[in-house]
């Protein structure tokens, strides 16, 4: 099993900057891909944000590609997320996620960013 745990959230002013962190904990050799989903209250389903690979391979969505940087610790297994330039419409639940070589996949229990002033 994998345990994730998220930190970094919080009230943020437009235009500034959020770091996000997620920390996983037991079987985290067998952690393939990393990645940050987000989730906007009353909305259905997360929204894919960025994601890394063991191998450093990164993948971002497009509302937040180049103003954010997703980098990962492989003996640590920590992500985290970045991202500048912050709007309204970054406010939501962000969740941590990893993707296994083998067995299940696991979600953190998200925390919250809300951008405004």
């Amino acid at each position: 099993q994998v345990q994730l745990v998220e930190s970094g959230g919080g009230l943020v002013n437009p235009g500034g900057s959020v770091r996000l962190s997620c920390v996983g904990s037991g079987e985290i050799s067998t952690i393939e891909t990393m990645s940050w989903y987000r989730e906007a209250p009353g909305k259905q389903g997360r929204e894919f944000v960025a994601s890394i690979g063991r191998d450093g391979f990164r993948i971002y969505t497009d509302p937040v590609r180049g103003r954010s940087s997703i980098d990962r610790n492989n003996a640590k297994a920590t992500v985290d997320l970045q991202i500048d330039d912050l709007k309204p419409e970054d406010t939501d639940t962000y969740y941590c996620y990893a993707k296994r070589d083998v067995g299940d996949d696991y979600w953190g229990q998200g925390t919250q960013v809300t951008v405004s002033s």
